[in-house]
């Protein structure tokens, strides 16, 4: 099971924020991430928050799940009144959100649109498992307004796949895509994941292909994290299968970083490539710089003006406290200026953007130019930029920024 909440400070039980989250909230953009909790089975890498039938037994039905996000939905409005605008983004992940039908995922948006409206031309994305839509599904999500969508791919690999405890047919995947476009969705997306253990530098070379195949938008590819309580790293304690090793890791990020730009993605994020500016993820763009972001589900995570929030992770108390009428917030901090600052960094050193050298201190300053001369970063406009080497190492380079 997924490790528990922080316990953070107590949420008032009408959901409240001190005036400071609320102050200038209209001035900045706004975001919704929903989560849909529902898998059909558990993969052995996951340390999500996400439950199959068998887990959630039968007191959580995904048949009211969509009335039960909405009315989360409602008190959003209650909590943020007039003061908060259009939303620019909205993210529907998971689970597998498109295990709920069409119309639910249509009325979770369309109960979002009413209580605070949509930009013009908002980006409106779901998750998907290639296996869990039909054509049919994908012609109607694109007319209830949902313009992006993001394949779980992992890999091109049996072998991997089953290390991974993946379910869908390799040979899903295209077709998924050729649906989408079909479909008329402004955008697809790819995921990734490299260094499960067992796949060799040509088993991700073969993912690679086989994703570009598919002339993607947008490709994320992550290198796997074996996460504590997890069926594989219990798997990987009994000496099953064998930990993937730094090395390996690095050769695999510069193969994906040499075949995806040859193929006219660009990075943007230190483990996001796009074909243009338009197809980059605006919703993670939001999460990286900071934005205000209500999240909606069990275990979801918000922010807004400075305080974040977490709600109860299981569906059944979640459920239970928003039919009582109270928030299903578990706990809150509200961040300092300092913690801000070093979040800040954490964020945005990893963007193609890079990171303004002000906000950095004497000590951080001198530090960037250290990076600048050991072939891990430059400066443009200033703002740090890592180099492809420099994103090898992205970790040691903040914590150097932040000494």
């Amino acid at each position: 099971m997924p490790s528990a909440l922080p316990p953070g400070d107590p949420v008032p039980e009408d959901g409240s924020l001190p005036g400071s989250a609320l102050a200038g909230l209209h001035e900045r953009p706004f975001s919704f991430y929903v989560h849909v909790p529902y898998c059909t089975v558990r993969c052995g890498y996951c340390d999500f928050n996400t439950y199959t039938a068998d887990e959630l037994g039968d007191g959580v039905s995904r048949a009211t799940y969509a009335q039960t996000a909405i009315s989360e939905v409602r008190r959003a409005r209650q909590v943020l009144g007039e003061q908060a605008p259009p939303v620019s983004t909205v993210f529907v992940g998971g689970g597998t959100p498109t295990l709920l039908s069409p119309d639910d995922l249509g009325s979770m948006l369309a109960a979002i649109e009413s209580e605070f409206g949509l930009e013009a031309h908002a980006e409106v994305t779901t998750e998907s498992n290639p296996d869990s839509v039909t054509p049919a599904d994908l012609e109607s999500l694109r007319g209830l307004g949902f313009t992006r969508i993001s394949f779980g791919m992992q890999s091109a690999v049996p072998h991997v796949l089953d290390v991974l405890e993946r379910t869908h047919d390799p040979a899903r995947v295209p077709q998924a895509v050729a649906w989408a476009r079909e479909a008329g969705f402004d955008q697809v997306s790819l995921d990734l994941i490299y260094g499960t253990p067992g796949e060799s530098l040509a088993d991700w070379r073969t993912s690679l292909e086989a994703a570009l195949a598919c002339e993607p938008d947008h490709v994320s590819a992550y290198a796997l994290i074996v996460e504590d309580g997890t069926a594989l790293a219990r798997r990987v304690r009994r000496g099953e299968v064998a930990m993937t090793d730094d090395d390996d890791l690095a050769d695999k990020y510069l193969l994906a970083d040499e075949r995806l730009e040859a193929a006219g993605l660009g990075w943007y994020e230190v483990s996001n490539w796009a074909r243009d500016e338009a197809a980059r993820c605006r919703h993670n763009i939001a999460y990286w710089r900071g934005s205000n972001w209500w999240g909606v589900g069990p275990g979801a995570h918000s922010h807004v003006g400075g305080t974040r929030w977490w709600n109860v992770k299981h569906p059944a108390a979640y459920a239970d406290r928003l039919a009582r009428g109270i928030s299903p917030g578990h706990g809150r901090e509200v961040l300092d200026a300092d913690t801000r600052r070093v979040e800040r960094v954490l964020l945005e050193v990893r963007l193609r953007d890079g990171l303004p050298l002000d906000v950095l201190d004497g000590a951080g300053r001198a530090a960037a130019q250290d990076a600048v001369a050991r072939g891990l970063g430059d400066v443009h406009d200033g703002r740090l930029v890592l180099t492809v080497r420099g994103r090898l190492l992205a970790d040691a380079v903040v914590r150097d920024l932040l000494p």
